[in-house]
């Protein structure tokens, strides 16, 4: 792991985990009290977000300033945010059908 921030990769990892929520980037900011430009910015890397408004988008995203600042999480720990994310701007019928269908493949997986 590098000791310097990738501002770019960071915005990157915001950018997606707001798509995946659902949100425009107007949406975001007014959140997290921030300007739409600003958070543009972030998206960018072209501007430092504080710690504040990394905690805050941290926080509206449900997702870790660990995993926007370095990117530490592993790949199942991202999905698993990804999905949360996804079933959280949806109907409650989604997830409950998204449970029973993982659930059916699991017991498929089990036969095999």
């Amino acid at each position: 792991m590098s000791n310097i921030i990738n501002y770019v990769a960071m915005g990157e990892r915001i950018r997606r985990a707001r798509e995946n929520a659902r949100l425009t980037q107007w949406q975001l900011a007014d959140i997290c009290f921030l300007s739409a430009a600003h958070m543009g910015h972030i998206e960018r890397g072209s501007r430092l977000p504080s710690l504040e408004a990394v905690f805050r988008i941290s926080k509206a995203l449900n997702i870790s300033m660990d995993y926007l600042i370095s990117d530490s999480l592993s790949s199942d720990e991202v999905l698993l945010n990804n999905i949360s994310a996804l079933l959280r701007s949806t109907s409650k019928v989604k997830p409950k059908t998204l449970v029973l269908t993982v659930r059916a493949i699991a017991d498929k997986m089990d036969e095999a």
